[in-house]
This record gives C-alpha cells, sequence and structure tokens, in this order.
C-alpha cells in the first residue's frame, strides 16, 4: 500500500534541509517513494520529536503525519548506543482499528528496505532459493529496526506472543485490545532503559471508540521516562481529555489550511471540494449512477459511506445492476476480521474502477491511493465525522470530490447552516450539473426490485435494512434536522426498492398503503437457497396446521406486548421525558398542598430541611465528579 503523502504546500521545506539530522539512507527513501518536500507537519514535528519533546500534532487529513511519527521512531531507536535487548521493546504506535495500523505497518516496511540491516532482518527465509544472491549478514551489534504488527482476529494471542519470542521486535504496531494482551506477557518488557517512545495515531478516535481502560491499562505497564506523541485530524475536539494521557510539557503543532477568504479555519485539504445535492430519496442512487458516468476522467476508487452494516450487506446485491461503471466491494466492522482484510486489500489494489460500499469503519485515518471521490448516501450522526469521511478524497495534493446527498423540501436542508457553524462549509454541486428525472427514479426501483423478487434472501436483507436505518436516524445527534417523523415513507419505500414495510412502530401512525400497491404472491415467493425453501414451506405447513387446529397465535404481537416496545423508538424518548415531567409538577402540586397546612415554624424547618438535602446533594455530586478524576489518572504523569 502506498504510504501516506505529503499535501503540496508553498511552505514545503526539502528533506535535505534536515540533514544532518536525518541518515542518508532516510533522504532516499523519501525521495524514492515520490516526496520531494516536506509538508508543515512534518517540518514541524520531526526536528522536535527527534529531540526531547512530547508532541500534540493537529493537521488535516492528507498532511503527511504517518511519516512525521515513524521517521522520527526510526532515527530514535537506530541511534541508541547499543541495539535493544532481546524481548525488549523499543517504541509502540497505537492505532484505533485494523486497517490504519495495517497501513501504518506497510509505509514502515516501505521505509526500512533502504536500511540494510533491516532490510536483512525482515526478509523471509524461503527468499533464499539456490542460485539467489546470499542473504547479508550484519554484525549481532549492528542497531537495526524490527516491527511487529498486532491486530485482534487475525491471530490468536498465543501466536503474537510466540511470534515476538521468534523474531524479537524493538517496534510494536498495534491496536489497543491485542496490545495490553502481549504486554501482559512476562516475557515482554518494556523498561526505561529501552522503551524510547510511544505515538498514539488519531489519538481522539481511540478514545471515541472505548479505548479509555485498555490505553490506561497500557500506559501503567510503560515507564514514564518516555517522549509521546499525539497526532489526529482533530485533537482539539478530544483535547480536554487527551493532554493528560502522560505527556511532559508538550508542544502543541496545529496545521491548517488556508480557505479561499485566506482565514486558517479549514480542517480539510484544499484540494477537496466538499458538495451537497438536495433530491428526493427515490432520486438518490440514480443520481449516484450519473455522477460516477459524467465526472472526467472517471472515478478510480470512490467511497460510499452509509449509516449501518445492514445497509451494506443489502446495498451490495442491488447497487451492481445500478452503477455497472464500477466493482462493488462492502467493508464494515461486523464483517470477520479476514473478511474486512481481504475486502480492503481488493478496494486498494483494483485496477480498475471500483466503488467501497462501507460504514464509519473507513472514515478515520487510512490512506487508501486515488480515492477521488467520497459519497455520503446518510449523512453521519457524529458532525467529527462528517470532516474524516470527506478526508478520505483529496489526499496528497490530488483534487477530490466529496458529495453529501440531503432530502430536499424536509429538515435535512438545514445540515449545509448546521456544517457551516461547525467551520466545516459545503457548497452546491454544480459541476457536474446532476438531473434526475422522476422515471429515470421509477425505472431505478424497478431494478432494484426485480431483484429483490428474484432472490427473497435479499428482500429479507432490505427488511433488516430499513429497520436499522430507521433506528440509526433516529438516534442522530441532530435530531431537530433528522426527524423520524418528517420521513416521507413512500419515497424511501422506493428509494429501497421496497417490496413492503416492514412491521415497525414507527409506522403505526401511518396511513399509507404499507405493501405499496404491489401485487405480490408471497406464498410463490422463493429462496435461491432450496435448504433455505424447504425450511420456509415446512414452516409455512405447520402454521396452515396451527391455524386448522385453532392453536396459532400472534408471536409477533405477544413478543411485542412483553418488550414494552409497542411505541417508536423516538416516542419512547418523548414519552419518558413527558412522564418526567408529569411526575415533577405532581410533587410539587403536593409540596404546596403540605405547605398550605403548614405553620410558620413548619414551614421553616422545612425549608432547612430542603437547604439541606440541597447542600448533600451538590457535595455528593462533587465527590462523585472527584472520583472520576480519580479514575482517569492513570493517564497522568
Amino acid at each position: 500500500m502506498a504510504p501516506e503523502k505529503p499535501e503540496k504546500s508553498k511552505n514545503a521545506r526539502a528533506w535535505a534541509d534536515l540533514t544532518p539530522s536525518l541518515s542518508p539512507w532516510i533522504l532516499d527513501a523519501v525521495s524514492s517513494m515520490g516526496f520531494d518536500r516536506m509538508t508543515p507537519v512534518q517540518a514541524s514535528t520531526i526536528p522536535l520529536f527527534m529531540g526531547y519533546k512530547d508532541v500534540v500534532v493537529e493537521a488535516v487529513t492528507g498532511s503527511g503525519k504517518t511519516l512525521a511519527f515513524l521517521i522520527p521512531v526510526i532515527e530514535r531507536l537506530l541511534r541508541l548506543d547499543e541495539p535493544i535487548k532481546k524481548n525488549h521493546v523499543g517504541a509502540i504506535i497505537v492505532s484505533p482499528t485494523r486497517e490504519l495500523a495495517s497501513q501504518i505497518h506497510s509505509v514502515l516496511l516501505s521505509l526500512l528496505q533502504f536500511h540494510a540491516p533491516s532490510a536483512a532482518a525482515l526478509r523471509p527465509p524461503q527468499e533464499d532459493s539456490e542460485g539467489d544472491e546470499p542473504k547479508p549478514t550484519f554484525p549481532s551489534s549492528t542497531l537495526k529496526i524490527v516491527p511487529q504488527l498486532l491486530l485482534g482476529g487475525s491471530t490468536t494471542p498465543a501466536q503474537d506472543l510466540s511470534t515476538f519470542l521468534k523474531i524479537s521486535p524493538n517496534v510494536l504496531i498495534a491496536t489497543p485490545g491485542r496490545l495490553l494482551e502481549l504486554l501482559s506477557s512476562q516475557h515482554v518488557h518494556c523498561p526505561q532503559s529501552s522503551f524510547e517512545v510511544l505515538v498514539l495515531d488519531e489519538a481522539d478516535r481511540l478514545l471515541d471508540l472505548g479505548f479509555k481502560d485498555d490505553l490506561q491499562r497500557i500506559l501503567q505497564r510503560l515507564p514514564k521516562q518516555r517522549r509521546t506523541g499525539l497526532f489526529s485530524a482533530s485533537v482539539s475536539e478530544a483535547v480536554s481529555e487527551i493532554v493528560r494521557v502522560g505527556l511532559r510539557n508538550p508542544v502543541r503543532i496545529a496545521v491548517r489550511v488556508k480557505s479561499a477568504s485566506g482565514a486558517l479555519d479549514k480542517k480539510t485539504p484544499a484540494s477537496l471540494q466538499m458538495t451537497y445535492l438536495l433530491m428526493p430519496p427515490s432520486h438518490k442512487i440514480p443520481a449516484i449512477a450519473k455522477l460516477l458516468a459524467t465526472l472526467s476522467p472517471t472515478p478510480q476508487r470512490a467511497i460510499i459511506f452509509q449509516s449501518t452494516c445492514a445497509g451494506v450487506d443489502y446495498f451490495q446485491h442491488v447497487l451492481p445492476a445500478l452503477l455497472t461503471s464500477h466493482t462493488i466491494v462492502p467493508l464494515h466492522g461486523k464483517h470477520p476480521p479476514n473478511v474486512r482484510e481481504k475486502n480492503f486489500r481488493k478496494f486498494t489494489e483494483s485496477v480498475t474502477p471500483t466503488l467501497l460500499l462501507t460504514t464509519d469503519v473507513a472514515a478515520r485515518g487510512l490512506d487508501i491511493p486515488s480515492v477521488d471521490l467520497v459519497i455520503q448516501v446518510d449523512p453521519p450522526s457524529d458532525p467529527k465525522t462528517f470532516i474524516h469521511r470527506c478526508g478520505r478524497a483529496g489526499r496528497a495534493g490530488r483534487r477530490g470530490l466529496a458529495v453529501t446527498l440531503l432530502s430536499r423540501g424536509t429538515h435535512e436542508e438545514d445540515y449545509v447552516p448546521f456544517l457551516s457553524v461547525r467551520q466545516t462549509p459545503v457548497v452546491p454541486l454544480t459541476t457536474p450539473d446532476i438531473q434526475v428525472s422522476d422515471d429515470e427514479a421509477a425505472e431505478a426501483t424497478k431494478t432494484i426490485r426485480d431483484i429483490l423478487l428474484d432472490d427473497r434472501a435479499i428482500h429479507d436483507k432490505a427488511q433488516r435494512a430499513f429497520v436499522s436505518w430507521v433506528q440509526a436516524y433516529s438516534k442522530h445527534t441532530a435530531s431537530s434536522i433528522f426527524r423520524v417523523k418528517e420521513i416521507d415513507w413512500r419515497q424511501q419505500a422506493d428509494a429501497w426498492g421496497l417490496l413492503r414495510l416492514p412491521k415497525m412502530p414507527e409506522l403505526k401512525n401511518w396511513d399509507g398503503d404499507k405493501r405499496l400497491g404491489l401485487q405480490i404472491d408471497w406464498d410463490a415467493f422463493k429462496y435461491k437457497d432450496k435448504v433455505r425453501e424447504k425450511r420456509r414451506l415446512e414452516d409455512e405447513q405447520k402454521h396452515r396446521e396451527e391455524l386448522a387446529s385453532g392453536d396459532a397465535r400472534d408471536e409477533h404481537a405477544d413478543k411485542k406486548r412483553k418488550s414494552g416496545r409497542e411505541n417508536a423508538w423516538s416516542e419512547q424518548k418523548e414519552a419518558k421525558e413527558t412522564r418526567e415531567k408529569r411526575r415533577e409538577k405532581r410533587h410539587k402540586k403536593m409540596d404546596a398542598k403540605r405547605k398550605e397546612k403548614m405553620t410558620d415554624e413548619e414551614k421553616k424547618d422545612h425549608e432547612n430541611l430542603q437547604q439541606m438535602i440541597s447542600t448533600v446533594r451538590e457535595q455528593t455530586k462533587k465527590k462523585a465528579d472527584e472520583d472520576d478524576e480519580d479514575e482517569w489518572n492513570g493517564f497522568d504523569d
């Protein structure tokens, strides 16, 4: 995989400017990778991090953060007085996702190919065959870098430990959970005498994903006398949490991109154009097809973001018939690790136009070569993620386009000023001019429904995906913009190509036709899988027999009654708030009646009691806050 290339900048410095700070082979390595100039973040970070400074680095996506921490890590370890002892670790790089960790490992291997001792140590034994040049050897005292990649799901902890003991790596690149398992072994050592550097890449994302406890345990196993670097595209949004991760007087480095007005507020590369399209839901997929066909040159790699894993599982079956110019590759967090790795590699290594259909699992940190277009069918629930999604395109100075699809005639249009307030302005997409007629939208809907009618299994996926989409929509953080009550159910059903709307509480007050005016013989609607079809027929026969005997029950309704989920998700929250308000109002009314019957002395005693209760509550809250701070002290130096 290609390393993260730097964004072009008028202020970029030549790599030779850091001579003699950098080893000659490092200069050769970055030059061979096509990096003739340093980016501002590299020029600012590398000298500090190679010295004895902790750093907190915030820079836009595609600005070269990966090389900004890998080069100092390499240089620090290769300038030690003697090699790191066997089974001792000199540096650790922590990443929030498997894909990003793999990418960092790949970039590091690319650099080390230019360092002869490290390259020799990394060369697999099977490469040495008869007739080949013998593998070069170096004295045991020669300093070299030996990395190990630790990913949960791809190997077992025992296999990781076995590899560690066999190759004795001095750099670990890992996700938090698997790293903690390895560090817990008595055979793995990180003493102050050998450990040099800790890097947390996409640091705020590590906390967002709930790795706080794992990070605490990891830091407890590392020496306090070390260099620590935090790198992210949005450090400021979580800085109150992460600046306490064991840093000693850190230097804060923030690299911004100038907007057209000259302000240094922009959080995305200048080469990235962020736009939006307003249209009815049923027009969105035909609009994507027109966009892919109209753009010149044709995007070699494009990404479509959806809100749920079930949505990816469904649309991977229907999009190939509509987006015929591109190969569709699905990727989401519920895929097994081997499937995620296989699909991600298929996308990154594709030589024909390919489209990655994914969730937010691919939204952060990944440097995917040649991504020209990002399309957001579903705006992310977290506004921070919007920037990271868009940032998958327009990297390394390439021109990139990000398009967000919003429903016309609803509050979704308010998402545009919502983003503007958060310093993430988007503009209407005018070039190319994408127009979709009602007939084209109807034809796309028919195409999808024909695919569903061909296999009942895909219809089942559509039903599950639509329910999960409605649930995600109802939980959107911008709930004043994305309102479930404003969903045009018929339009959405056409957009998804549904054969009928699923049974769900959100639709109980909708008086439209839930069968969408379609005449379908459900008894003859078959699964392509013969085993599954046989099971369906057996279940239906059993149900008919129960009906004939009068023993059949409405299991769905009974289950709803038992679970108490007859109300829609959004209505449950509103009902709870209404109950709490009524309860508070009732208590106030009862208190007022009691006070009316009290004497002046009793009223005074009552007021004193209420004041005491209020004081105790404040003290309890204060102590709880202090306990929370104490719990987080594992991050303090």
